[in-house]
């Protein structure tokens, strides 16, 4: 490599480090228009509950099936749904609130293979956001609680996230609840024998942070229960 090259080469890096910083800068105007475009879509949902899951599961599914039940029967409490907005159990989701009445709200996200919104969301109640810690605040701030059926690398995400921010009390408590147990039994196991006993990693008390069943009446009436005691109220 020559000394022209070289200095040449510096020069391009230093320009592509400077306009990076400036764009870093800039960047805090779109995360602004996120925030206040989900702020004033949310503001007035209402009480709802959040579900979760995998955008992968197919309408013969059986947790498809229980989801829409759980969003259903959430309806005939007075809670409304909010979830991903995309397919599969978010799909699932919206449909039985749909069905019921109730409010179906959807934070979409803008992925690189197109997430299309399902259709059964509120027209008025959809956002679609492209950065997902933007999407993760107004499932936070906007939810009475979550309902988390089986899914990948983004609901575990989304349920560790909830757990660390009311663990550490960011947030006020709501109801967790994981639906099946054969599916999230033994990754719960796991953090009983190994982060709390092995490791002490946990405390006892977090094992309470979260509930595990396996129907969606069960799942409804943690939520109600929950909220016969406590008043309504955003998280944030």
């Amino acid at each position: 490599m020559t000394k022209e090259t070289k200095m040449f080469e510096n020069q391009l890096v230093q320009r592509t480090w400077a306009e990076t910083k400036s764009n870093d800068s800039w960047s805090i105007f779109k995360i602004m228009g996120e925030f206040v475009n989900g702020y004033d879509h949310f503001a007035q949902i209402g009480p709802c509950v959040s579900i979760f899951g995998s955008a992968r599961t197919k309408p013969e599914n059986r947790y498809y099936k229980m989801a829409t039940e759980t969003a259903y029967l959430l309806t005939q409490e007075s809670f409304g749904v909010i979830t991903g907005g995309g397919p599969g159990i978010m799909e699932a989701g919206n449909k039985g609130a749909s069905a019921g009445h109730g409010t179906s709200a959807g934070c979409n996200i803008k992925l690189e293979f197109e997430q299309d919104a399902n259709k059964y969301i509120d027209e008025d109640k959809l956002v679609t956001f492209d950065l997902f810690f933007v999407r993760k605040i107004m499932f936070m701030k906007y939810s009475q609680g979550f309902i988390v059926f089986p899914g990948g690398f983004g609901t575990l995400d989304e349920l560790f996230e909830a757990l660390t921010l009311i663990q550490t009390k960011k947030i006020e408590k709501f109801p967790i609840i994981l639906l099946d147990k054969e599916y999230w039994g033994q990754l719960f196991d796991w953090v009983k024998e190994v982060m709390l006993k092995r490791e002490h990693n946990v405390s006892e008390a977090d094992l309470d942070l979260y509930h595990i069943v396996d129907t969606p009446e069960e799942a409804v009436k943690i939520i109600k229960d929950f909220y016969d005691k406590y008043t309504l109220k955003p998280n944030f």
